[in-house]
């Protein structure tokens, strides 16, 4: 079996988590899924490439090498809806975002199928986002979440029109306090991508569990539209595309960092 997850340890008090970059699916799951299924087309394709950065920072990183069609690590366990009322994929999905059957029918795991999925997949992620955070918050009085994900830019089951580029989530600034909110969403504003926070996507649940301002862990969620590093239809990285979003994206984290050790010291 695959490794869960891959975790680098960094030196700064923030974790970058790239929960849905993942791509490998076990053969016993994948011999009951449709074509769809097995291409895992809603993937966050090449977000950790994309990171890659992140270790020039300094910062903690955990990648799942699982795709979200096993599991979904940014649901919660008990698979309650992030956006009540609005379209949900769910915890072990059994539709695409475009609305198209990820498994043959009548072979969608059950609710015994998705515990194991959860004590297999699932509960090692989130032990090591835990671990992490306790143990940056214990050497440095605070801890910093930064979830990584992408998504095409139109997704008409999930939201209408086009997104914006860069979509900054706190969870109404729940999970992040205003001072470090407003230094990760100062620096989008100034970059040429278009940006908003806490608009379609406000976090989800890695970012509303584990971002408690008042326990001085703050947690963001950015959301990429795909097409600023990659040729949506093709799903080809763009080297020049994604150094230039590399370079922004960066300068967020570094502002997040910067405004966290002002309100620490």
């Amino acid at each position: 079996m695959n490794a869960i997850f891959e975790f680098t340890k960094g030196s700064v008090p923030l974790l970058v988590s790239v929960p849905h970059d993942g791509r490998h699916i076990p053969s016993e799951i994948a011999e009951r899924m449709t074509d769809t299924g097995r291409a895992i087309p809603d993937t966050d394709w090449h977000v950790a490439r994309l990171y890659a950065f992140a270790a020039d920072l300094g910062t903690s990183v955990i990648k799942a090498n699982y795709s979200r069609y096993v599991v979904d690590l940014n649901r919660s366990a008990s698979d309650e809806a992030l956006y009540p009322g609005q379209l949900s994929t769910g915890l072990c999905p059994t539709a695409s975002f475009s609305g198209e059957a990820i498994y043959l029918s009548g072979k969608e795991p059950n609710e015994r199928e998705k515990n194991r999925r959860v004590d297999k997949y699932w509960r090692p992620y989130h032990e090591q986002i835990a671990a992490t955070i306790a143990e940056i918050r214990s050497e440095f009085g605070y801890a910093l979440l930064w979830d990584a994900h992408s998504i095409p830019g139109e997704v008409p089951l999930l939201f209408p029109g086009a997104l914006p580029d860069l979509n900054i989530g706190t969870n109404g600034q729940r999970s992040c306090a205003q001072e470090l909110q407003m230094s990760v969403s100062t620096v989008a504003q100034k970059s040429p991508y278009s940006s908003v926070l806490n608009g379609r996507f406000k976090g989800g649940h890695i970012t509303r569990y584990y971002g408690k301002p008042e326990n001085d862990v703050h947690a963001v969620q950015l959301e990429l539209a795909q097409r600023c590093y990659m040729n949506e239809s093709s799903r080809q990285f763009d080297e020049s595309s994604a150094a230039r979003l590399g370079e922004t994206i960066a300068s967020m984290i570094r502002a997040f960092l910067a405004a966290a050790q002002r309100v620490y010291s």
